[in-house]
């Protein structure tokens, strides 16, 4: 396992080099002066374009500006952003935390739902039951995110008047102003920094802004996940081992639930690895509806304004995110089927 892990992570190395002159090339399909733009921080800096350029050396060899792109990558210099009007470094910490937060959240819901409605509509394939979670699925995969988004506003916020947009309430945020030295921001999250600090008042209000946007992303997701997980256990039930356990009087429960679902949910890793892989670049419709400044609402304005460094860094980063997920992916594989060998 040790060498596996080894190996892996050493082929890491060449898949993030060509995530890497991807991302580069994209860059160099602009001119040099569109991308020292990139670097200007004032107005006043974008009358010397022509000298950043020569600073920069953005007119140099292509290998030259790549390995200095490497070089600055490294050190955290990925430009300037003009939606966050600060470093894209610096953006992105701000903005991460919001993402995962929401992920943190959903993520386990659409993973157990998703596995457990599965496995109920497989075991009872063509019942009443079987048919409501295939509806459920249909509905939910085929409805666009932004206009469940704005349904579950208008009816929860626009009438009740509870569960408002934004991360956490004014009045909370008022009182944090109020009192720095009484509330320590460890993470960034809300909800996780108000436990830390043993602040429950934070802690429920920022749980409660989490609400419409967790089960947006839980409903909406959740549906994939739980077609995969039907097709799986319908697979297995019809294969040779499940049918001598049932006439050889098995229980229901060890039969579907400890081996036939086991062994179904080897795709079922797959498709939620790559789910939650994805969110956290952030759910643009979600962060954008419910007012949610994370990674998703930076992501949407970059790229209303072209603001070039945040696309590339996003790009990078969900690159890595990948990356890593499959190494995830794929450990978590020999964890639930041994038959599964990592040499």
């Amino acid at each position: 396992m040790a060498a596996y892990i080894i190996r892996r992570l050493f082929f890491l190395l060449f898949v993030l080099f060509g995530v890497s002159v991807l991302i580069f090339g994209l860059m160099m399909t602009f001119s040099p002066e569109r991308r020292a733009a990139a670097y200007i921080t004032s107005p006043q800096q974008a009358k010397d374009i022509p000298r950043i350029v020569e600073q920069l050396g953005l007119d140099d060899p292509v290998y030259l500006q790549y390995l200095r792109w490497v070089g600055r990558v490294a050190q955290g210099n990925l430009g300037w952003s003009l939606v966050a009007s600060s470093t894209v470094w610096d953006a992105f910490w701000r903005y991460f935390p919001t993402t995962l937060e929401l992920n943190l959240f959903a993520a386990p819901l659409v993973i157990l739902v998703g596995i457990w409605l599965g496995t109920l509509a497989g075991v009872n394939r063509d019942t009443w039951l079987d048919h409501a979670t295939r509806i459920f699925a249909i509905v939910g995969w085929s409805l666009p995110t932004f206009l469940f988004a704005l349904v579950l506003l208008m009816v929860f916020y626009g009438y009740f008047n509870i569960f408002s947009p934004g991360i956490i309430s004014d009045s909370v945020q008022l009182w944090l102003a109020d009192h720095p030295d009484q509330f320590t921001r460890y993470t960034g999250m809300y909800t996780i920094d108000g436990l830390l600090n043993g602040n429950l008042r934070v802690f429920a209000d920022a749980l409660a802004h989490l609400v419409l946007p967790v089960i947006t992303q839980v409903i909406v997701v959740v549906a994939l996940l739980m077609r995969v997980m039907r097709s799986g256990m319908i697979e297995e039930m019809g294969k040779d081992y499940v049918i001598t356990a049932r006439a050889k009087g098995a229980d229901f429960r060890t039969i579907y639930h400890k081996h036939a679902r086991k062994n179904a949910l080897i795709p079922v890793i797959t498709v939620a690895g790559q789910l939650v892989a994805l969110s956290m670049e952030g759910s643009i419709a979600v962060e954008v509806i419910f007012n949610r400044q994370g990674m998703g609402w930076w992501l949407a304005g970059s790229a209303t304004q072209l603001d070039m460094p945040v696309l590339m860094s996003v790009c990078l980063f969900i690159g890595v995110v990948f990356v890593v997920a499959n190494l995830i992916i794929d450990l978590m594989y020999a964890a639930i089927d041994p038959r599964i060998r990592l040499e």
